[in-house]
């Protein structure tokens, strides 16, 4: 489960995250990120505190395309679990979109897992340290 500061539910938020954001898409899922902003309490974000952003927050597309109810309450699982894992290498105020492809009603964990880690790679900079 992603704690309740983490968790995308407003349709701005996602309106935001896909159509302001990059993408990256790969043959399971397809992620959105839209990287931390300044301050975006102006703007009425019930998650933004003081003069620091918010923390980074994660919403989920599973669509009837994937499967029936079941199977598409467990990619959802799935994929929060994945998310879960790695919310510490968004920037902070970052909103983020994980869609799933009909492929990911039948993938194994490990696979979402490899799709999600790819996407993110290309949608992330590179960690500073290295030479320019």
């Amino acid at each position: 489960m992603l704690p309740t500061e983490n968790r995308l539910r407003r349709r701005q938020d996602f309106a935001t995250a896909v159509r302001r954001g990059r993408r990256a898409g790969r043959p399971l899922l397809v992620v959105h990120l839209r990287s931390g902003t300044p301050l975006n309490r102006d703007h009425g974000d019930p998650h933004a505190t003081g003069g620091m952003l918010p923390p980074a927050r994660a919403g989920f597309v599973v669509s009837k395309a994937v499967g029936p109810a079941v199977v598409r309450n467990l990619v959802k699982r799935r994929l929060r679990h994945l998310v879960r894992e790695r919310l510490r290498l968004l920037p902070p105020g970052s909103l983020i979109v994980v869609r799933a492809l009909p492929g990911a009603g039948v993938a194994e964990y490990t696979e979402l897992a490899r799709d999600l880690d790819a996407a993110l790679q290309r949608l992330l900079p590179a960690k500073a340290g290295g030479a320019t």
